[in-house]
């Protein structure tokens, strides 16, 4: 009865205490514990709830009697325990008396401290194998059933208390089999952190090793295969725990070893009598080993190992395509051929991950010239039928698609480090050409499923990395390679989000013409003769913002190019909107994203912060690191405005077509974007210095004023500009009110023209003059120079026999005013008197007698 739990408690502890001396409780004992394993019985249906408590601190009593060093007594407390999980009621009940409900005792048993007691009680256990047995399938039970009974264990350190005694002899060879199920039942479903945490020490990693190669040593059975690799799968787990001692404890190195076998033969005393049967636990092994490597392979002293153990060889042995690979003996067992096709795509996988990490080796083993002759034969077309049965050969099966795909994941891992040797190589074998052959191969099939845009798309990555930093091989790339980048451009954008890929293909193509066609000027017009960059210009337009940065920045370097202005300026869409158009429209689109503060016509409306976003404004108040970008910097390159801005300046800001008021109100703020983001990043410097309590000394404090109210005031005076024409509705006024805006720019412009010509005719002055002070040289010609200019500026003697014209100046002198009948000016006659002045540097000369016309009399009349 319920009610009667807490008086049998005190009952069986008594019991247990004597059993010591008096070995006839014993009997007594193991027959109340058999009755407990029975359901409780209650009275009352509150009775549940009512002796919940009781009943806890009774499984909690149980669970203490296993210090009772008798077998008998432990072996009934672990049955009686189990029993708590099978349905078994009494066949005859008392009148008035009801079993409690199924699932009672199980969720009163997860409160308790009973599967706590039971995995402590493991150490005093070593003398009784057959009950530490039955203990261990009851731990099994309790961490099967519940979470709460897993984390009781973890908090007991259960799994390295299982670990350490999983090697314990074992007549029965059951100890490691339920060791291992409760290992796993602690990972599948407790937290996989503490398990590994609890795993990684010294002793639970020895432990570890020698239950693996007792396993390896001594499978026979397919049950004792499947324990091995189980006991794999759990230190590949804890091989991915940073503070894991595989390394420490030699078990990598064997593990590494073991993962070259058979394919290297090793003196080895592990493994030198290893002989495997080839079936399909063996090649799980070989999978999970090679899964292993790649785990291990973020430790450097696991990369170290694998340059030892020719790790690298073994992974291009297994690539090799059927064809390549050596002839096998007539009898002798090894791999099958679906069991190879596994083996080769698990090792591409793998390769893809180490192959950049172990470049050196690599190179050395010719890993381009393999993955290249695997290449040629993914497209051949023979008689080859893959089973694709394994996990990486999804999608590919019937074909070789899925060793391509894994074959062109392996050379896009390796030449997106952009190391010379390895793209050089690739290139001296010819790649570029056979990379393009391949992709329009494959674009000619109609097959187009989400493996096939996958490889295409990588195909375009390689190709860019093979590409970017050398001419000759964007020469190479060649009108070919245009040839390609035209036809993908011309598909656009309308399948972007159909899930299958074709997002990544528009992406790998633009980067494919920034990379292998930009920069070099004969790929450039070929590109731009087949209408290159109204493609790009389609694209921008059609495409979703994620790719317009992309293309905006490949049209900033094709403008490089003289002849793609005149393609950009000349491009129209199916409304007849213009380039420039669509450009001040993704500046407009991209302000409203950034809440930047406008007016109603698109002008500026708080002239303090013509640029600021909403996100800007409200990191006002923080102070940003010396070794981190603050917000006015980050934002160029988190945003199209900067690119816009750049283009405009390769396109002009003048005589653009198809402009309308707004357009021109946006195009005034483009013009002035440098000066805004210059005014911008000096205000935040005022901000930051007044958040951190520094004050500038006063010239640097006054200088710093200044410039802040020059982007101040320039954004006014836009400001003013654009507010003098917002009523205009016609297209008339809305041509005045954009000249208007435009004179004003241009007038503000010639004023910074002029300004920074007189920084630099000041600078070119101080050059001169340091280069004059510091050598002496420039200065003997400087000098020799100027004695030069002065000698040729002196006037030069004249010949004794050329007659003398003394130089005279004159001036004049009312002498009188007569009036005449004559209306307005003319009616006025005055009368003149000269004076002649001596020229400087001649004597003194008399009166001279001249004709009297010239001066004597001047009549406004004559």
């Amino acid at each position: 009865l319920l009610r009667e739990l807490t008086g049998i408690g005190r009952i069986l502890n008594i019991c247990a205490e004597k059993v010591k001396d008096h070995p006839e409780y014993v009997p007594i004992l193991c027959e109340a514990l058999k009755i407990c394993g029975l359901p409780f019985l209650k009275e009352k249906t509150s009775d549940e709830l009512a002796y919940a408590q009781d009943v806890i601190e009774f499984f909690s009593h149980m669970g203490c009697l296993m210090r009772v060093s008798d077998a008998e007594v432990r072996q009934q407390i672990v049955e009686s325990v189990k029993s708590f999980y099978s349905c078994v009621a009494p066949k005859q009940l008392l009148d008035g008396l009801q079993p409690t409900s199924p699932g009672y005792r199980l969720q009163l048993l997860e409160r308790s401290d009973l599967a706590q007691t039971l995995l402590l009680s493991m150490a005093a256990l070593e003398n009784q194998p057959a009950i530490k047995l039955q203990l261990l399938h009851t731990l099994q039970i309790l961490s099967s059933s519940s979470d709460m009974n897993r984390i009781l264990m973890l908090n007991a350190r259960g799994a390295e208390t299982i670990c350490l005694h999983m090697n314990e002899p074992d007549p029965s060879g059951q100890i490691l089999f339920r060791s291992s199920e409760i290992l796993w039942n602690l990972l599948e479903s407790g937290s996989k952190a503490e398990v590994t945490a609890q795993l990684s020490n010294m002793e639970c990693v020895v432990s570890l090793k020698e239950a693996f190669f007792h396993s390896l040593m001594n499978s026979f059975r397919q049950s004792d295969l499947q324990l091995r690799n189980d006991l794999l799968v759990i230190i590949t787990l804890i091989a991915e725990n940073p503070n894991s001692l595989l390394i420490e404890s030699l078990f990598a190195k064997l593990l590494v070893v073991l993962a070259t076998f058979p394919e290297l033969k090793r003196r080895n005393h592990w493994i030198s009598n290893l002989k495997l049967s080839f079936n399909n636990e063996d090649l799980k092994m070989k999978k999970l080993l090679l899964n292993l490597l790649v785990v291990m392979s973020k430790d450097l002293a696991a990369l170290q190992l694998y340059k030892e153990e020719s790790v690298m060889l073994v992974l291009l042995i297994l690539i090799k395509p059927p064809s390549a690979s050596s002839a096998r003996r007539s009898g002798s067992r090894h791999w099958s051929s679906v069991q190879q096709e596994e083996l080769q795509l698990q090792a591409l996988a793998t390769l893809a991950t180490i192959a950049p990490l172990l470049l050196d080796e690599y190179m050395f083993c010719q890993g381009n010239a393999c993955l290249l002759v695997l290449l040629d034969w993914c497209i051949k077309r023979d008689a080859y039928f893959s089973q694709g049965h394994s996990f990486h050969s999804t999608g590919g099966r019937g074909s070789k698609k899925a060793q391509m795909r894994h074959c062109i994941r392996v050379l896009r891992s390796v030449t997106s480090l952009g190391e010379d040797s390895v793209i050089q190589d690739l290139c001296d074998q010819g790649s570029i050409s056979h990379f393009l052959g391949i992709l329009m191969q494959m674009e000619a099939s109609p097959d187009e499923d989400e493996i096939t845009l996958e490889i295409k798309s990588d195909i375009q990555l390689i190709l860019s990395a093979l590409c970017e930093s050398d001419m000759h091989r964007k020469e190479l790339f060649g009108s070919e390679g245009v040839e390609m980048a035209v036809h993908f451009l011309k598909k656009g954008a309308n399948n972007f989000y159909s899930g299958l890929g074709h997002n990544k293909l528009i992406l790998s193509t633009v980067d494919c013409v920034w990379s292998c066609i930009v920069g070099c000027y004969t790929t450039e017009d070929y590109f731009l003769a087949k209408e290159g960059a109204f493609l790009l210009l389609d694209l921008l337009r059609s495409s979703p913002k994620c790719v317009h940065c992309n293309v905006l920045a490949t049209l900033l370097e094709l403008c490089d190019n003289p002849n793609a202005l005149s393609h950009i300026l000349s491009w129209r869409d199916d409304g007849g909107h213009t380039a420039p158009g669509l450009l001040l429209q993704l500046w407009r689109e991209e302000e409203e994203d950034l809440k930047v503060n406008r007016n109603r016509h698109g002008g500026i409306a708080d002239p303090q912060r013509p640029l600021i976003s909403l996100s800007q404004h409200e990191d006002t108040q923080m102070s940003f690191p010396a070794n981190i970008p603050s917000a006015a910097v980050l934002e160029l390159s988190e945003n199209l405005r900067s690119k816009i801005y750049s283009i405009f300046c390769k396109l002009g800001f003048q005589d653009l077509p198809g402009l309308s008021t707004k357009h021109r109100v946006t195009l005034s703020i483009v013009r002035r974007y440098l000066d805004f983001k210059v005014g911008e990043v000096w205000e935040e410097i005022s901000r930051e210095l007044s958040l951190d309590g520094v004050r500038p000394i006063t010239p640097d404090e006054q200088a710093l004023s200044t410039i802040c109210k020059i982007a101040e005031d320039t954004a006014k005076e836009s400001c003013s500009r654009t507010k003098q024409h917002p009523g205009a509705t016609g297209e008339g006024g809305h041509q005045r009110g954009g000249a208007h805006v435009h004179g004003g720019a241009e007038s503000l412009n010639q004023r910074i023209k002029s300004h920074w010509k007189q920084q630099e005719l000041t600078a070119k002055s101080w050059d001169s003059y340091v280069s004059r002070t510091s050598n002496y040289e420039i200065l003997k010609e400087v000098r020799a120079q100027r004695e030069r200019y002065i000698e040729s500026s002196r006037p030069k003697p004249k010949p004794k026999d050329a007659a003398v014209h003394p130089t005279q100046l004159f001036i004049g002198q009312v002498m009188s005013v007569e009036s005449t009948d004559a209306q307005g000016p003319a009616g006025v006659r005055l009368t003149l008197a000269r004076a002649p002045i001596k020229a400087a540097g001649h004597d003194q000369a008399g009166p001279t007698t001249q004709d009297p016309e010239y001066f004597s009399t001047v009549s406004v009349k004559d």
